[in-house]
């Protein structure tokens, strides 16, 4: 069975991306792409699913492992009685077909190592045919084939489905596979370097590294999760993939399981603000460039998420065959999230074309035209309820949140309005902005309670009622805001984290339970600096940091009773809200290096 979500390293070559475990097990990969079918499905099932171990024969988890600096480059290392050994994984960006490559090296002693590899195309369903030619084995079913480079003097057979091999290395000496994804109808591939593919990729990563510009105290933790927002990039259009998987719960055991391997517009204007943030400025224009192309149309027809190209048709499947992660039932491919009304994209995509302009990514006409038509379509349908940033599955309802989006719309479009002096009715914008921010103000705020809520006439809280101070909605001293921060630290708290809200079939549509949201706790502690507690902040922040697995990836959610990550992993959503809380954070210093701000107001 799969290990601990918190035990898996990220590798990817910008177009997908593979987990692997500390047992050096390859348990998750899909081919070509990120959201093509996998031919490692073992995350959520077993081995017999597809996966590719490579350890010594002695089986356990590695001694220790780590990220070469500023890279995707992973060295596993095992200390056996025989001896040790290391294996290098990574996957280089591609030139034409996706690789990945995994080099053994003898460092200390003699030790016999074993590689079981187990291809299950279309996501652990189909055995395929496999045969020997020179240095390669070649497996194919339908339309895929995958050949695994073989070096000389490494004899391998066939054993229980899977291709094996067992061979011993001593100090010094290598021993490279390489396995290469193509169309079946091919019928030879191209013969690499695998030294000379690891010395152009991590020159190729350690140069995007070098145009970092965050020099705080967290700069390891804030370039980690810049290099997995860029391994979750799908480099021949600029989307970013919520997350690389498919289906890993939000409860062990429970129904939450969703695919996760496509690009959501709510993403957008936190992830376009990471990126320039760190310095990072081609891919936030690659990243708008995407959007624009993908939310091309209608106004009426904008989703909340797409495709990596843009495509706009997901549907959404269970996987019968796969028993699940943790037994975690239905496994789920494609998202229904496409079919859902949500106002705040609308909001966010707005947020998105500001920041870009205000980064001196210029305003296109073709651009000025698609955002008045957005707006004339928030103008006639803004008073409508939807499903909310949360996506949920009940029905729909006037949600805070949604609603604060479309006034940062209207704000950021009134503001664009006057930067660049493009016609547009902004008298009727400044009044939609007026008119959503007085009936916010009305009806989603709890008098009696003092705080903001999930909804109109609702108790719930929810963690998104944070953005209204990070938006502009309100200045973060105005006690209305001060009293939402608190209840929502206070009423959302799991073990020192922050739910989202709290999950129950009347709110989201959804049976069982789910962790803490890692993103809504770095939320917090950007509300907490807002609100003149900086100390707090940086408390909240460390805690979160601290989740993170040993290579500083963060999942979406975790269990603080049980110590393990849930959820989608790595998740980009989190990572983007890591970045921009340690920035924040820098902000704040810069502001007030003496750290006495102005107390909170209550």
């Amino acid at each position: 069975m799969a290990g601990p979500i918190e035990d898996y390293a990220l590798l990817g070559d910008l177009q997908t991306a593979a987990l692997l475990g500390r047992d050096g097990s390859v348990d998750w990969l899909c081919l070509p792409r990120f959201d093509s079918p996998s031919c490692f499905a073992g995350l959520l099932g077993t081995d017999r699913h597809g996966a590719w171990r490579l350890a010594p024969v002695t089986g356990g988890r590695c001694t220790e492992r780590r990220y070469r600096p500023a890279s995707l480059v992973l060295e596993s290392l095992w200390r056996t009685p025989a001896g040790t050994v290391r294996v290098t994984d990574f996957m280089p960006r591609r030139e034409r077909l996706p690789r990945l490559v995994r080099i053994v090296e003898g460092v200390e002693g003699a030790v016999r190592v074993r590689g079981t590899l187990r291809l299950r195309f279309n996501h652990g369903r189909i055995e395929p045919w496999v045969r020997r030619t020179d240095h390669h084995r070649i497996a194919v079913a339908g339309p895929d084939s995958a050949w695994l480079r073989v070096p000389p003097g490494v004899h391998t057979w066939g054993e229980d489905g899977a291709t094996v091999s067992e061979f011993t290395v001593h100090p010094g000496e290598q021993v490279p596979f390489v396995l290469t994804w193509q169309p079946s109808h091919r019928t030879d591939t191209p013969r690499v370097d695998p030294a000379e593919l690891l010395g152009r990729t991590l020159a190729g990563w350690q140069s995007w590294a070098d145009g970092l510009r965050y020099q705080g105290p967290y700069r390891e933790q804030v370039l980690r999760s810049l290099i997995t927002l860029k391994a979750l990039t799908y480099d021949p259009t600029g989307g970013i993939v919520a997350a690389p998987t498919a289906s890993l719960p939000e409860h062990p055991g429970g129904e939450r399981n969703w695919d996760y391997r496509f690009c959501w517009l709510r993403d957008s204007s936190m992830t376009l603000a990471a990126l320039l943030r760190g310095g990072f400025r081609d891919e936030a224009a690659a990243w708008r460039k995407w959007l624009l192309r993908a939310i091309a149309g209608d106004p009426g027809d904008l989703q909340a998420v797409y495709g990596v190209a843009g495509e706009r048709t997901l549907p959404e499947t269970e996987a019968d065959w796969l028993p699940g992660y943790l037994d975690s039932t239905p496994v789920r491919f494609g998202n229904a999230a496409v079919r859902k009304l949500q106002l705040d994209v609308y909001g966010e995509v707005l947020d998105t074309l500001e920041l870009a302009y205000r980064a001196g990514i210029p305003m296109e006409r073709k651009v000025w035209g698609l955002l008045r038509s957005l707006m004339d379509f928030l103008t006639l349908h803004w008073r409508e309820p939807d499903e909310g940033l949360w996506e949920v599955r009940g029905r729909r309802r006037q949600f805070v949140h949604s609603k604060v989006m479309v006034w940062v719309a209207a704000d950021r479009a009134v503001r664009l309005a006057e930067a660049t002096g493009l016609p547009a009715p902004v008298q009727q914008w400044r009044a939609l902005r007026d008119a959503v921010h007085t009936e916010v103000c009305e009806y989603g705020y709890h008098a009696r309670r003092g705080i903001f809520v999930q909804s109109y006439g609702a108790e719930e809280l929810d963690a998104a009622t944070l953005f209204i101070a990070k938006s502009g909605f309100l200045p973060p001293d105005d006690p209305r805001v001060v009293r939402t921060v608190d209840a929502v630290r206070t009423g959302l708290d799991q073990g020192g984290f922050v739910r989202r809200y709290r999950a129950a079939p009347d709110t989201d549509g959804l049976p069982g339970s789910e962790g803490a949201f890692l993103a809504c706790s770095f939320w917090l502690a950007d509300a907490l600096a807002l609100t003149g507690r900086r100390a707090e902040a940086r408390e909240l922040f460390e805690r979160s940091l601290a989740v993170a697995n040993d290579l500083g990836l963060l999942a979406e959610e975790y269990d603080p009773a049980t110590g393990r990550q849930l959820g989608n992993a790595p998740q980009a959503f989190t990572h983007v809200a890591l970045v921009n809380t340690a920035f924040g954070l820098a902000d704040a210093e810069a502001a007030d290096p003496t750290g006495v701000g102005s107390a909170a107001v209550h």
